[in-house]
């Protein structure tokens, strides 16, 4: 089965941020289909082209085309918007080109390449899969970026249109189901996100990442991931301050965004010097990095959309044997108190986020406990290669039918 993937975020495992979609291409490709992605030269996440150029043919079975897109990184929403419609246009041209395909696969956000996916499908007479990883434009309307209420109701308009549109539409959060079905779709299936067991395992060293960044003998809690509006990492910083007499426990927030360079000002500000904000990591560093930490952070505004949200750290550092302190609620609160895996604690309160970081931090005995519970949990529902086959039996299963 030759499957076409239109993702202008898709990162490689050798680039920072999300890869799931190069993980399950992967797998795809070591099951004998071809994977053909289309996505943008500039990194979604740092805004960098790269030093060199990206490879066409990374391994046997994927075939990675890069389409133009316009260079506006985190500048405003108006030039992250032109950066969508150019790469949905580019992209539109580039995919025409491949030939052979049995099924095209869209996926949000952006939305707007996920229009890019139905109209190569139908002119393909393809099948369209939809993927929705985010609930856009509901994230963009709850946190503030979206505003504009004419905008708002085109960009629902577009959203309902595709959901009715698509052959067979994907979730990767039990928490989107209602919504996508209050909104037309038709068939939908579950492909949470999860983690691969094989690369995050508690037995890994991360005693060079300590040495690199003067964190040995320290109690390090780390926060991985973006630095966006979403993030609410301002909270992280004030319940740094409060942990001032605490030199031993450190902070550790590594990657990049649009709020980076204000997060970085505002730590000097503050002048807090448990606090370290480091450059992202290519997927491949992270077991490393995660490995050096005693706890890890996951968090969120307290929006209450953000509810129905499965972040792909938290399984990132379940699978990795560390316990989580969670500021999001909803259903990845569900997974984490199943699993007995961390502390919960109310979204945007650095008070009771300190709390949680000082508890931890005085109990080595339990940090381990929970971090064998989490693995365990992971390993048992949400491993990588579990959650790959059964993606494969819905592509299978919609290029057949359709």
């Amino acid at each position: 089965m030759h499957i076409l993937l239109i993702h202008q975020a898709f990162a490689s495992l050798n680039e920072p941020g999300g890869t799931r979609h190069h993980e399950l291409a992967r797998f795809l490709a070591e099951r004998g289909h071809r994977v053909t992605v289309i996505a943008s030269p500039v990194s979604y996440l740092t805004g960098s082209r790269g030093e060199t150029p990206h490879e066409k043919h990374p391994e046997p079975g994927i075939t990675i085309l890069r389409a133009y897109t316009y260079p506006a990184w985190h500048r405003s929403f108006f030039h992250r918007v032109l950066s969508f419609f150019s790469f949905m246009v580019s992209s539109l041209f580039t995919a025409l080109r491949v030939r052979g395909v049995d099924l095209v696969w869209g996926t949000s956000p952006p939305i707007f390449q996920a229009g890019t996916a139905w109209a190569v499908a139908r002119l393909k007479r393809a099948p369209f899969l939809l993927e929705i990883r985010d609930l856009w434009p509901a994230f963009a309307v709850g946190v503030g970026v979206l505003k504009n209420r004419g905008f708002i109701r085109a960009a629902e308009a577009f959203e309902r249109f595709l959901y009715r549109s698509a052959d067979r539409l994907i979730i990767n959060s039990p928490g989107f189901r209602e919504h996508v079905l209050s909104r037309g779709a038709r068939q939908v299936e579950l492909v949470p996100n999860g983690a691969d067991t094989r690369m995050f395992h508690p037995e890994i060293s991360g005693e060079s990442f300590r040495q690199r960044h003067t964190l040995a003998g320290k109690t390090v809690f780390l926060y991985a991931g973006a630095f966006g509006l979403s993030n609410d990492l301002g909270v992280l910083l004030r319940a740094a301050d409060l942990l001032r007499d605490h030199p031993e426990i450190q902070l550790v927030l590594l990657g990049d965004g649009k709020e980076k360079p204000r997060l970085i000002a505002q730590a000097g500000e503050m002048g807090l010097e448990n606090v370290h904000i480091l450059p992202p990591l290519p997927k491949t560093e992270m077991p490393e990095a995660l490995a050096a930490a005693d706890a890890c952070i996951a968090i969120l505004k307290p929006v209450p959309e953000y509810k129905t949200v499965y972040p792909n750290k938290v399984f990132d550092y379940l699978a990795a044997g560390k316990p989580v302190i969670l500021a999001i609620d909803g259903v990845i609160r569900e997974v984490v108190e199943s699993a007995r895996a961390g502390i919960w604690v109310p979204p945007g309160d650095p008070e009771r986020l300190a709390q949680a970081i000082l508890e931890l931090a005085g109990k080595p005995q339990e940090r381990q406990r929970m971090g064998q519970h989490g693995r365990a949990y992971v390993v048992a529902h949400f491993d990588r290669q579990v959650v790959a086959l059964r993606l494969e039996g819905i592509l299978r299963d919609t290029a057949h039918k359709s």
